[in-house]
This record gives C-alpha cells, structure tokens and sequence, in this order.
C-alpha cells in the first residue's frame, strides 16, 4: 500500500538543493500527489531508491532521461489541471495509464 510523504519529509525537502534533478522530481511529485511506490514502480527500482533521488542522491545516466521525460509529462499534466491526483487509486491509474511505457 502507498504511503503518504511524512511531514519530516516535507520539510526537509524545502532545504535540499533545487538543482539536483531528484529534489526537482521529489517536489513535482508530491504537487502531484504521486506516492513514491507508485513513482518506483514507474522506473522499475525500489521505493528505497526513489526516497534517495529524492534526496538529491546520485542517478544514473539511463535514469536521468527518464526522469526529465517523467517531469515534461507530469508537468504538462498539472499545468491542464489533470493533477494532482485525489486518491491513491488515482495515482496508480495515472502511473499506469500515463506514465508507463512513456518515459
């Protein structure tokens, strides 16, 4: 089951570096209300992994496209008011109607 960010998380996300490609995904993300299970499943790696991007860890070149394809979608999304999602089932039928097959 898919877990809401903790409000430890939250809040330290406002501190870490805006330029890291993971923050910026992180922030997209949670304005769009997409659980971070959900996320992982879309780039086929853990949820451990998705929360250490998040935190501005490093990412792997193959992933790095990924990611910039996922945020051009999720963006454009939210900008047309399709985000954020209201429930998790959203967000698992955004990630898998959307999302997959597409990054």
């Amino acid at each position: 089951m898919a877990r809401p960010y903790s409000d430890e998380f939250l809040s330290s996300l406002a501190t870490l570096d805006p330029t890291r490609l993971g923050v910026q995904l992180a922030k997209l993300c949670v304005k769009a209300n997409l659980p971070a299970l959900y996320v992982a499943q879309a780039f086929g790696v853990s949820r451990m992994t998705i929360h250490s991007w998040f935190r501005g860890q490093y990412i792997r070149d193959k992933n790095c496209t990924k990611i910039n394809n996922f945020i051009d979608i999720v963006s454009k999304d939210y900008e047309v008011n399709l985000l954020p999602v209201v429930n998790l089932k959203d967000a698992k039928y955004y990630i898998e109607d959307k999302i997959l097959n597409k990054i």
